[in-house]
């Protein structure tokens, strides 16, 4: 009989540390897959900045540089002027893309810089301990939060997506999720098609996706997807905000 599951070429064997019903495992293997059916494992060179997102060089099977606490955008940017032939990409969380390194983000779509980020959006400092982040959610309890977000202390989730996609220089901005199946598919083929966008030369792209902590949130996993489904897709919405054609490029 066919084997129906085997490991992307462009994925270690060995088995995932993350904590059980963590969202990064599936994140990795679409990057991963995408790579593979782009027959780009050779050319990729990944980028991931302090935060859970830096254990990815443990699990993907190409060249990785690991930049200061949100620095990443910086770094890739350096790397894809010396080599632009190259698949360039970082690989953050919330608490180091929207908050440390939010100038380096957004200014790396401002410049048009060729790269693209994989954002993945856990309403919190996933790695240091549960606290609050720019996308925490309104009243949401956090470490640092324990009364849970306040307007008046703390003021409102950061829509990052909806920001990016006002600049000229960004050219695929958009949002996904991997609570349920569907969503696992629509999240990959937005990845795909933010990785064409930067081998076309089009520009910034830039893949949210909406991930679960259960650990920090204090849920089971079932739970953690629920609460993605039902507490964050309301705050931020999915979607494509800013797609320009392949066609487009040069």
């Amino acid at each position: 009989m066919p084997k129906g599951y085997s490991r992307p070429q462009t994925l270690i064997d060995k088995p995932w540390h993350f904590c059980p019903g963590c969202n990064h495992g599936i994140i990795h293997r679409l990057c991963a897959e995408v790579i593979d059916e782009m027959g780009l494992q050779n050319q990729t060179i990944g980028v991931g900045s302090v935060g859970c997102g830096v254990f990815s060089y443990e699990y993907f099977n190409f060249d990785g540089i690991g930049p200061s606490h949100g620095r990443a955008p910086a770094v890739a940017t350096g790397v894809k002027r010396v080599l632009p032939d190259r698949l360039v990409f970082t690989y953050q969380g919330d608490g180091d893309l929207a908050a440390i390194g939010t100038t380096e983000m957004v200014h790396s779509a401002v410049r048009g810089e060729n790269i693209t980020i994989i954002f993945v959006n856990n309403t919190l400092y996933g790695m240091t301990g549960g606290q609050m982040a720019p996308t925490t959610l309104m009243g949401q309890v956090t470490t640092t939060t324990p009364g849970g977000r306040s307007r008046n202390q703390a003021g409102y989730p950061f829509r990052v997506c909806e920001m990016l996609a006002t600049m000229e220089g960004a050219a695929y901005i958009a949002r996904g999720a991997v609570y349920n199946p569907a969503q696992v598919v629509k999240t990959k083929k937005a990845i795909k098609k933010a990785f064409a966008t930067q081998m076309a030369g089009l520009g910034f792209s830039l893949v949210e996706v909406l991930s679960a902590c259960p650990t920090n949130w204090g849920m089971n996993p079932i739970q953690a997807l629920k609460f993605v489904e039902e507490n964050m897709v309301p705050v931020f919405p999915l979607g494509e905000f800013k797609v320009t054609p392949i066609e487009a490029g040069v």
